[in-house]
């Protein structure tokens, strides 16, 4: 009579490898299905990341990405983006995980404005060279400036209510001459309309004249998404001022460079220029 082995059988041992792989794999899963990204995913768009555990670092493209409390971050996707762009993270736990993310292509408008002073499309003078790159910088800096919060998520208002004059995006040719794209959506409007902040934040940058964007606000709404307003006429509040959405903020103008009295209203996220227009509801018809 041959002698029963008490060892555990094969076939066990590869079900019980089985089981484990199985719970890992679902452990795993379940961490990483708590990754949420909602919002536009398009040229000029942005996307709201959440549910990513303290402690995970996130890049876009190859660049770092800011994650704030309760582990949330923003995305966003420049006017010339690419049709697709990488998004990585390392959780805390050393697992990684890569998405590849599809951003539709948009069409942009050429858009001809004439009658501009020459100095406005060309600078000439070593001075206004340099009042330009100081006034550059200035702007850039505080753009830099990261507060972990997310007041962004209560949503936002439009600024001002009215004909729309310029969209993102579009080519301009100023005075016949080929110039950057608009960066931003062009609200038409009479001098010393009032500006409203679209959504609660802290003033990182006022001053009543720069070369090119006259009158000038920026405010934060948190993790580096900041909203900007142009040629404006009246400066409300000051920089370090806490904003509250609906609270207003100056008055529209004409100044730097402008043919007639509209409010510019720009977005950024970090370095990247996006659509105001994606932040908020359409335009209401009756806005005037």
């Amino acid at each position: 009579m041959k002698a029963v082995s008490r060892g555990v059988r094969p076939h066990s041992t590869r079900w019980a490898q089985f089981v484990l792989m199985t719970l890992l794999m679902w452990l795993s899963g379940a961490a990483v299905a708590g990754l949420q990204l909602d919002g536009h995913f398009e040229q000029g768009g942005m996307a709201i990341g959440r549910g990513v555990p303290e402690g995970t670092r996130v890049w876009q493209d190859g660049v770092p990405v800011d994650v704030g409390p309760g582990g949330i971050f923003l995305l966003a996707f420049p006017r010339d983006a690419a049709a697709e762009s990488v998004l990585e993270l390392h959780y805390p736990d050393g697992r990684t995980e890569r998405r590849t993310l599809k951003i539709a292509r948009r069409t942009f408008r050429i858009q001809r404005i004439d009658g501009l002073p020459a100095n406005k499309v060309t600078p000439r003078s070593k001075a206004e060279l340099a009042r330009i790159r100081r006034e550059a910088a200035a702007v850039k800096a505080a753009r830099r400036i990261l507060r972990r919060r997310a007041d962004f998520l209560q949503g936002f208002i439009w600024p001002l209510t009215g004909p729309i004059s310029g969209v993102y995006g579009s080519q301009r040719i100023l005075n016949g001459k080929p110039r950057r794209p608009h960066y931003g959506v062009d609200i038409a409007r009479p001098v010393g309309t009032t500006v409203v902040a679209p959504a609660d934040g802290v003033v990182i940058f006022a001053e009543p004249d720069l070369f090119f964007s006259g009158g000038t606000l920026i405010i934060d709404h948190g993790m580096r998404l900041n909203t900007s307003y142009l040629h404006l006429s009246k400066l409300l509040v000051k920089k370090g001022d806490h904003v509250k959405r609906g609270q207003p903020i100056a008055e529209v103008g004409m100044t730097g460079r402008a043919t007639g009295p509209h409010l510019h209203w720009g977005a950024n996220v970090r370095e990247v220029r996006i659509d105001p227009q994606l932040l908020v509801p359409p335009m209401p018809k009756d806005g005037a």
